[in-house]
Parts: C-alpha cells; sequence; structure tokens
C-alpha cells in the first residue's frame, strides 16, 4: 500500500502543479514566449498525470484478495449409520 501512497501524492503535486499553471495562464502581463511555455508545461503535466492516473487504476484493480479460511473437507459430507 505504500506505493500506492507514494502514487497518490505524485498525483495530488502534479494537479496542483497544473492548477498553478492555469492561474499563472491567467495574467494579463505574460508575453507570448511564457504563455507558449506555461501551455507547454500543463501539457507535459497532463500526460505525466494520466499516465499516474492509469498506473493506479491498474494496481487498485488487480489487488490480491484476502486468503479465505480453509474449509474442513469432512464437515461437508452427510455421514449416515448403516
Amino acid at each position: 500500500m505504500i506505493e500506492l501512497d507514494v502514487l497518490s501524492r505524485q498525483i495530488d503535486a502534479l494537479m496542483a502543479e497544473q492548477r498553478e499553471a492555469w492561474r499563472q495562464l491567467a495574467v494579463p502581463t505574460l508575453t507570448a514566449f511564457d504563455r507558449r511555455e506555461i501551455r507547454n508545461r500543463i501539457r507535459q503535466s497532463g500526460i505525466e498525470l494520466r499516465d499516474h492516473l492509469k498506473v493506479r487504476t491498474e494496481r487498485l484493480s488487480y489487488q490480491p484478495r484476502p486468503a479465505e479460511p480453509p474449509t474442513d473437507s469432512l464437515a461437508n459430507f452427510n455421514f449416515r449409520l448403516l
């Protein structure tokens, strides 16, 4: 589960980075170069975020089931006296 915790923190960090980049993009005094760099950063973090989400989904869907206690094979028989 530690790996999932690390992965979740990385996902949260990428989402925070994207929020901050969108806020910066709203500043009207940015140059065209700065806007292009921010948009590239948003695209790159979006790709990384998508990959991290895919990995987390795969790990969550393939978690091993807890082991069931062994059933007593003799408990299932109905013994009859002849």
